[in-house]
């Protein structure tokens, strides 16, 4: 080849790649290295990351120092000297000129796993593809080798695939494709990878008031929950608080023969079940006095981007098998607006081939209280606990004694949980409108925008402790069977997530 023929064609490839848009060019790198990028992630999903394993936790913290390292951002660990903390992640990249800065989080730390309730061949900390969920008949693809072309309608499946590794996949790759493609992001950029987020943030408010100076923005993109169901793109202004609640109601001391105390002795389980029932009534309306006094009610714009949430109650029905959902009528997007009330599990003596005639000594359950904007923990936990002495229980915060026994008829334990408010961003501010648009230019379809998540995280505190400005961008599939077995992540998800979080780091 001539000189001159070179020289055109270095002249025509520069001014093909400064014809294509940021995220056409995002998208080619993305193709050109999808594999690679995948290997690294499933390197991720490999090391084990339940909150409470201190050990693993540091594991992936360095994991991700690396990964922000190879892709040229310095990463440090921000931590608080406290027993048992487990460190974020910070990062950030300053941008010459530019007027904004905006933080990206995602948290790496996972809920806790049972292996025996996965699905025959899956394992936790194994991550492989299966061709589509397990509960939809899913299998293996057991000739899929590193190298190998990857099917975007495939499902990658571990923990932490979707909940919230994803999260800090898509970040950290939006930047690197667009500094491998020779794009500079238009506002400085921070990354904050949370590792307590599935314990209840318990340190979160410690570190932001370590390091406030360092952690000041004028926006924090949470990359966080799923899609909506419809699988269109989604901008959430906000998020419900949550608290957990163990009760412990207590019967005899040892368990005893129903025949021959059957009539007689207090059973617990009968007892903690009749007092579960009391606090709803059967169109799922929570009874406790008080519980929806507080609510804040929605404003006329949040009302309005709330019609216009896709209807998919239908599909959802068929699907989860589910013939008269609760709610009496009322749409699924409205109920996600109210603070809920929900027993996430209950346990006493056994069942099925274990199961005995006796009378049990304890019946415990955990409640799951979702709060929204309005409701405070203290005072939501607290109608609770007024609602279960009127029911005759005298309350106590450990293990009974005889003398305590002997003098209250109805003994309960009821410990909490770390909990936390609600959070709503406006959606009339000017840098939230920003973020729809950017969100919107990476699909051909209008993305769903709604005033709340129906999910939990505590963004209470970067508004209170950072004056922060939050809105939730979620990038996983609806169906990721997050904090349950057989979690999975759909692979097109997590390549269009790469491509939103890089729209948005061209925010001007």
């Amino acid at each position: 080849m001539s000189k001159k023929s070179v020289l055109f064609f270095v002249l025509i490839t520069a001014f093909s790649a400064r014809a294509q848009s940021p995220q056409q060019r995002v998208q080619q790198y993305r193709k050109a290295h999808e594999i690679a990028l995948m290997d690294e992630y499933r390197q991720f999903l490999s090391i084990p990351n339940v909150s409470a394993d201190s050990t693993n936790i540091r594991k992936n913290a360095a994991f991700i120092v690396q990964m922000m390292q190879q892709r040229g951002i310095a990463a440090t660990l921000l931590d608080v000297p406290a027993p048992g903390t487990n460190p974020a992640v910070f990062g950030e990249v300053k941008v010459p000129g530019a007027k904004k800065t905006i933080v990206f989080y995602a948290h790496y730390d996972g809920q806790p796993v049972n292996p025996k309730q996965w699905a025959e061949g899956l394992q936790p900390f194994v991550p492989v593809f299966i061709i589509a969920p397990v509960e939809q008949g899913g299998k293996i693809v057991t000739t899929y080798k590193s190298g190998d072309p990857i099917d975007p309608t495939w499902r990658l499946s571990g923990r932490g695939s979707a909940d919230d590794k994803a999260g800090v996949m898509t970040i950290l790759n939006a930047y690197d494709a667009l500094v491998k493609s020779k794009i500079t992001p238009a506002a400085n950029l921070k990354f904050f990878f949370e590792g307590e987020e599935e314990v209840g943030s318990t340190h979160l408010g410690e570190i932001f008031e370590k390091h406030r100076d360092k952690l000041a923005s004028d926006l924090w993109v949470i990359a966080d929950g799923p899609r909506h169901v419809s699988g269109k793109r989604v901008v959430q202004f906000g998020v419900r608080g949550d608290v957990n609640m163990h009760l412990t109601v207590y019967g005899p001391k040892r368990p005893l023969h129903s025949g021959n105390y059957g009539n007689w002795a207090p059973n617990p389980a009968m007892r903690m079940v009749k007092l579960l029932a009391s606090m709803k009534d059967d169109n799922d309306k929570v009874l406790i006095n008080g519980f929806y006094d507080d609510v804040v009610p929605l404003t006329a714009s949040e009302k309005a981007a709330l019609a216009k949430v896709p209807n998919m109650e239908a599909s959802l029905k068929k699907e989860l098998g589910i013939a008269q959902p609760d709610g009496n009528g009322t749409p699924f997007v409205e109920l996600l607006m109210r603070p809920t009330l929900n027993i996430n599990g209950m346990q006493s003596a056994n069942v099925g081939a274990m199961a005995g005639n006796v009378i049990p000594t304890k019946a415990e359950a955990v409640l799951d209280l979702r709060l929204v904007r309005g409701n405070d923990v203290a005072r939501q936990t607290g109608r609770v606990m007024d609602h279960i002495r009127a029911q005759g229980y005298q309350i106590i915060d450990h293990e009974p004694t005889d003398a305590q026994r002997q003098q209250y008829p109805k003994l309960i334990k009821i410990t909490m949980g770390h909990g936390y408010n609600a959070q709503r961003t406006p959606m009339d501010l000017p840098i939230a409108q920003e973020v729809i648009a950017a969100v919107q230019t990476t699909s051909p379809d209008p993305i769903v925008v709604s005033p709340s998540s129906g999910g939990s995280l505590p963004l209470y505190l970067f508004e209170e402790v950072l004056k922060a400005n939050v809105v939730s961008v979620p990038v996983v599939n609806y169906d990721n069977n997050q904090h349950a077995e057989n979690e999975n992540v759909l692979v097109q998800y997590l390549w269009d997530g790469i491509e939103i979080m890089a729209a948005i780091m061209l925010i001007k």
